[in-house]
């Protein structure tokens, strides 16, 4: 008869598709934890009937986590218990995190079980630089905020990688396109399950094909670093462009333009835009 696991937090990594990449660790710490949290009972029950083990399950998901996460502190005092989420690494797109920082804090043994994650899974399909890359979650649903948080990323010299929605895809790559410039891309879906695939071309080119249909299942969206243009623009071959943009263009737009053709943060631009058309200087 296995062991009991010492009481704690042990993190488990999940399938994101295909079951067969559950590793036999994690199977083992799943079979003996003496509690799961778990974001949809349903879900990891139908993991662990796969499998062939029943154990105790609560639900921790965001609608619940503040009230719940009190209890599974408490019960690690004595007990093991695995957090899952429905699918891939806890705590990546999730409230996780907190229950890892408070177990820390209440002094309990925390353990992580590595696995599947649909970012990185996606990352090895893109073949778009893997060197230095920035996990941006799920954009916001609304147009301005999203806006707003793609302009926060447009001067980052990094591979940018989100999760998005079937029927939410086509207007995020065009945000993207006009937030960004027209990137290389990759559009991953459906990852270690039998139609998996990755489209890859710009972030216009994919706009417009998904325009036409939203795909199902789970998306992961690549989309590549500024290019080698924007990464060695210098402050006064922007600020001429700006110039340039501002003949023919009301402030924001030029600013927008210049942000997106040399990866720069747009509001600096704005700022600076405003300046020039006030003919006030900016320090």
């Amino acid at each position: 008869m296995n062991a009991a696991l010492s009481p704690g937090l042990y993190i488990v990594a999940t399938p994101i598709g295909n079951l067969g990449d559950l590793s036999p660790r994690a199977v083992d710490v799943l079979s003996r934890a003496d509690l799961i949290a778990v974001e949809d009972s349903r879900v990891t029950g139908k993991l662990l009937q796969h499998i062939g083990i029943k154990r105790p399950m609560m639900p921790y998901h965001d609608h619940n986590a503040e009230r719940a996460r009190p209890r599974l502190i408490e019960r690690m005092a004595q007990e093991a218990v695995a957090l899952v989420s429905d699918a891939g690494t806890p705590l990546i797109s999730d409230p996780g995190y907190k229950l890892v920082r408070e177990a820390r804090a209440a002094g309990h043994q925390v353990v992580t079980i590595p696995g599947p994650c649909a970012a990185i899974a996606a990352l090895t399909l893109a073949g778009l630089p893997t060197d230095r890359f920035l996990f941006l979650g799920f954009l916001p649903a609304k147009a301005k905020a999203r806006a707003d948080a793609i302009s926060e990323v447009a001067s980052v010299r990094a591979t940018l990688v989100l999760y998005e929605s079937g029927p939410r895809l086509a207007a995020t790559l065009a945000a993207l396109a006009e937030g960004l410039g027209n990137r290389e891309a990759a559009v991953t879906r459906e990852i270690t399950k039998h139609f998996e695939e990755a489209v890859t071309g710009t972030l216009a080119t994919l706009a417009a094909r998904y325009a036409q249909a939203a795909p199902k299942g789970e998306i992961v969206v690549v989309v590549s670093p500024p290019g080698e243009e924007a990464a060695a623009a210098s402050t006064e071959e922007a600020e001429a462009a700006l110039v340039e943009a501002l003949s023919r263009l009301p402030a924001s737009k030029a600013a927008g333009e210049v942000a997106r053709r040399f990866g720069m943060d747009r509001k600096a631009l704005y700022v600076r835009a405003m300046a020039m058309k006030n003919d006030k200087p900016v320090s």
